[in-house]
């Protein structure tokens, strides 16, 4: 007797007890904007980033997992400007009902070449557009816990600014003549854009372009012309065309920048805001040489 009233006690509780909360489940394209997407969705989303850390999106080949993480996702957040090309293929073959968001809409695009530019992220006023659409299209997927979305984006925006702050405080005190930084390919412009930074590259906005040898020299060219000193590698392009650059011109090589991808959790860069004063710490100390 005691017996059965114990297992009807049991059964009681279990039946009594909330099931356990559902997290949302949304994919990212790449670990920059997986980064913010954490951020803001917290542990109340189940979150699966496409490209990871270390790792060129330009050469992204899905794996059975990544479509298999789609098909079951609410959101699907994608940088947009061009930066993926496959999304839309990606998303069709694997049957996904997600709603795509484009997390850089509302960002200001640069008008200075024919193709666009998508490395809006590197400017972190920027950034502040991505979390407001990012926590805005968690709160319409997840409407029960919108509040905690605001809240969490809310601190993330103060965490963006003062990060914007910082910069602009650092880059600040190099002379503007000194401002002129060499780096593999053409990431940095937003960056250039909104702190004052001239930067030039052999290579275009796609690590997947080749360098004339013709645009190679005159780079060489005008580093030795104008005492150009910062000269760095990335962390998702081969190093061999800067460090050729780098031997035929005797400057230093200033250090890994981190341009379309995080480091790893033990690196200098394993969050966005880690990523963005990693970078503008080794500019300034390049840029400042000899001063």
């Amino acid at each position: 007797m005691k017996r059965r009233a114990l297992l009807a006690l049991v059964l009681a509780l279990l039946v009594a007890a909330p099931a356990a909360a559902q997290k949302l489940e949304v994919v990212a394209s790449f670990s920059i904007l997986g980064d913010m997407v954490q951020e803001v969705g917290g542990d109340r989303i189940e979150l699966r980033t496409l490209v990871g850390p270390d790792a060129a999106i330009h050469a992204f080949e899905p794996t059975t997992a990544d479509l298999r993480a789609l098909s079951k996702a609410r959101l699907f957040f994608v940088n947009g400007h061009a930066l993926e090309p496959w999304a839309g293929r990606l998303a069709k073959s694997s049957g996904t009902s997600a709603t795509v968001v484009v997390a850089s809409k509302g960002v200001k695009p640069l008008n200075r070449r024919q193709d666009a530019d998508p490395h809006a992220w590197q400017d972190a006023r920027n950034a502040l557009v991505y979390v407001d659409n990012i926590a805005a299209a968690l709160s319409a997927a997840d409407s029960a816990n919108a509040a905690a979305y605001a809240a969490a984006a809310r601190a993330y925006a103060e965490d963006l600014r003062r990060l914007d702050a910082d910069i602009r405080a650092a880059i600040a005190k190099v002379p503007a003549s000194r401002r002129r930084v060499i780096t593999t390919h053409d990431a940095f412009a937003y960056f250039g854009a909104a702190y004052g930074v001239s930067f030039l590259a052999p290579l275009g906005t796609s690590t997947e372009q080749q360098a004339s040898a013709k645009s190679v020299a005159a780079l060489i060219t005008q580093i030795k012309r104008e005492k150009i000193t910062a000269v760095f590698v990335e962390n998702i392009s081969d190093p061999r065309l800067v460090e050729q650059i780098a031997r035929e011109t005797g400057v230093k090589i200033g250090g890994k920048l981190y341009s379309d991808a995080l480091s790893t959790k033990d690196g200098p860069a394993p969050t966005y805001v880690a990523m963005m004063r990693h970078n503008a710490r080794l500019l300034t100390a390049a840029m400042a040489q000899g001063h």
